[in-house]
């Protein structure tokens, strides 16, 4: 990234258009315990309920090699290829993120109980991210917002970036040791 780039603290972005989501075939993969018997279709369905429900995830950024991490307010697109979050720039989380665009985000479903041990899921989305601009940004903007209307006011601020993960693979937690990749390939 040029230096120039970061003073104005602008996250690098790409040319998409936002209205479209493009179906990208979906691979899965059993490890650490997994089994075959876990088909695609029923972890995107896990996916879709968990991404769906949940309104929060743990944001995993890094500067320098140190792991740095925060909550943040989350939308998933219907096709599972993109999570999108709000930020402010003036944060350490939006420093980081122009010096690593790699990230990870965490969602799961716990209730703090004993029982979370075997009822419990959580998955690992791991991808890159960019700051959504221009018509991008609108569209990305009133999706977010229709699962988080209470952030209108925070998303119309000018020092807000509205920052869109492309996910490469998701890592669905289930049974405290089960463990099923996703990969989502173009």
């Amino acid at each position: 990234m040029h230096a120039d780039d970061e003073r104005k603290g602008k996250l690098p972005s790409r040319a998409s258009d936002a209205a479209r989501l493009d179906r990208r075939p979906l691979g899965c993969e059993p490890v650490a315990g997994g089994t075959p018997a876990e088909g695609e279709e029923s972890v995107a369905a896990t996916l879709h309920e968990l991404l769906g429900r949940q309104l929060l995830a743990v944001l995993a950024t890094q500067h320098q090699g140190a792991p740095y991490g925060n909550l943040v307010a989350f939308w998933a697109s219907d096709d599972l290829t993109r999570l999108v979050f709000a930020t402010t720039r003036a944060t350490r989380k939006f420093a980081n993120l122009l010096a690593e665009p790699r990230v990870a985000l965490v969602i799961d479903s716990r209730s703090n109980r004993l029982t979370d041990f075997h009822d419990a899921i959580a998955v690992t989305a791991t991808g890159t991210c960019h700051e959504a601009l221009d018509t991008e940004r609108e569209s990305l903007a009133a999706l977010y917002l229709g699962k988080h209307p209470q952030l209108t006011d925070f998303v119309a601020s000018p020092t807000c970036a509205l920052v869109t993960v492309e996910v490469d693979t998701y890592y669905l937690v289930s049974r405290f040791q089960h463990v099923v990749e996703l990969h989502l390939k173009t």
